[in-house]
């Protein structure tokens, strides 16, 4: 386990489909608004297609977006997709309360994933060079985080049955030629939610914690 806080959950919220740059917006508001007794969340959801940039992304690795539209953002990391069929998960987690770096929370994320993914019975592996998750050398899985005040927001995203072509009009996570795959290409049938709820009770054991499911509607922002 990489730290523990003791009584404190993860609540993990189902959110669907939602718009990249509302939802964006909403975990801003998040973190800002957030104080010491604020629990800590997940947003599982999938959104609509859309190249992101980070922080200190280069625009010559986003080759050809064509009709797809392209969000600045202030994560960390290079370009990369968002589309239908990919299990994205926002982690909303007080590193500082928690007593963690965001190497931690990075090596959390990606360990989960590959936890997961041994247990559907794909051998997955990082690279310390590339953040993310990879299967046979093409990547699965992309994350990136964004910190602020000891606060985390962004996270991971896991290519379940998505449109792959969109990787083709960008080199993903700015490393010309890189290979992606997704689980249906691996023989696992699952949905992104499924496959995202199974990667946060993972993330949950690694960081000592347990899901907390919302009860009625769930809302972010």
């Amino acid at each position: 386990m990489t730290g523990t806080v003791s009584g404190t959950g993860l609540l993990l919220r189902r959110l669907g489909q939602r718009e990249y740059e509302s939802t964006w917006a909403a975990m801003r508001a998040f973190t800002e608004g957030r104080t010491e007794a604020t629990p800590d969340e997940l947003w599982l959801l999938e959104h609509p297609p859309v190249f992101t940039l980070g922080r200190n992304a280069a625009r010559e690795h986003l080759l050809d977006p064509g009709d797809i539209p392209t969000v600045a953002v202030d994560r960390g990391g290079q370009v990369t997709y968002h589309g239908p069929g990919q299990a994205v998960l926002y982690t909303l987690v007080d590193l500082r309360r928690r007593g963690l770096g965001v190497r931690a929370l990075v090596d959390a994320l990606e360990g989960a994933t590959v936890d997961w993914l041994a247990a559907q019975g794909i051998a997955a592996a990082t690279r310390r060079d590339a953040p993310g998750v990879y299967v046979e050398g093409a990547k699965i899985a992309s994350l990136g985080l964004r910190v602020r005040h000891g606060r985390a927001y962004h996270g991971l995203a896991l290519n379940v049955d998505a449109d792959l072509a969109p990787f083709d009009r960008i080199n993903p996570c700015g490393y010309r030629g890189l290979p992606v795959t997704r689980l249906a290409d691996l023989g696992v049938e699952t949905t992104p939610e499924a496959a995202g709820a199974g990667v946060a009770g993972k993330l949950a054991e690694r960081l000592g914690s347990r899901i907390r499911p919302t009860e009625g509607a769930d809302h972010a922002g």
